[in-house]
């Protein structure tokens, strides 16, 4: 008898939202350095092994390092400034299952993609497979729909976005592990993200 198949990974557009203003960590957040790159180009790498094509959604001012080859800037449009205005963009754009994350995740890696993909595969009725880490849902690393749309955009200004997000019917993956999900927001921040790459190459 055959070995029961685990399903592939859901085939997706990629996007890196790269439009937060970084405030609390100096301004231009995207180009930080951490373990020697770019912030923005630790999550970009891990989204550009397991999604195609990829793009990254910034504001208009929003500086960002240089790009690698095959990876296209989107700017949102002016005067949004929402948390998931950049998921509505970036589902726009791609017209189809879109894997969208922060770009301030330094820690995320293809593995953790691809069980979030997997996910998506399982559940193909799902506008939206979100991790949930503990009590929190990652909205901001999640596989949306096209489905998703008419909630996203009906959502209220000062909306939550995991209440957004669960309005939709969204499917939940949970995680044990929280590591790939630490959010890089603060100078202190960027040395535990440092300590825990080191901690992860060794």
């Amino acid at each position: 008898m055959a070995a029961p198949r685990h399903p592939a990974p859901l085939p997706c557009a990629g996007a890196v939202l790269a439009g937060g203003a970084g405030r609390r960590i100096g301004g231009d957040k995207a180009t930080v350095p951490v373990a020697g790159r770019p912030l923005l180009l630790h999550a970009l790498a891990a989204v550009t092994r397991v999604a195609r094509p990829v793009a990254v959604v910034a504001r208009t001012d929003s500086a960002l390092p240089p790009l690698p080859e095959g990876v296209t800037r989107v700017d949102e449009p002016d005067g949004v400034r929402h948390p998931l205005a950049g998921v509505v963009h970036a589902l726009e754009r791609a017209g189809g299952p879109v894997l969208v994350c922060a770009a301030d995740l330094a820690l995320l890696d293809p593995a953790t993609l691809r069980v979030i993909l997997v996910a998506a595969a399982l559940a193909p009725g799902a506008p939206a497979v979100v991790p949930r880490t503990g009590r929190q849902l990652q909205v901001l690393c999640a596989l949306y729909r096209p489905a998703a749309l008419p909630g996203l955009r009906a959502r209220g200004e000062d909306a939550r976005a995991q209440d957004v997000v669960m309005g939709l019917g969204a499917a939940v993956v949970p995680f044990e592990d929280a590591t790939p999900f630490f959010n890089v927001n603060t100078p202190e921040d960027v040395g535990r993200a440092e300590a825990l790459l080191a901690a992860r190459e060794r």
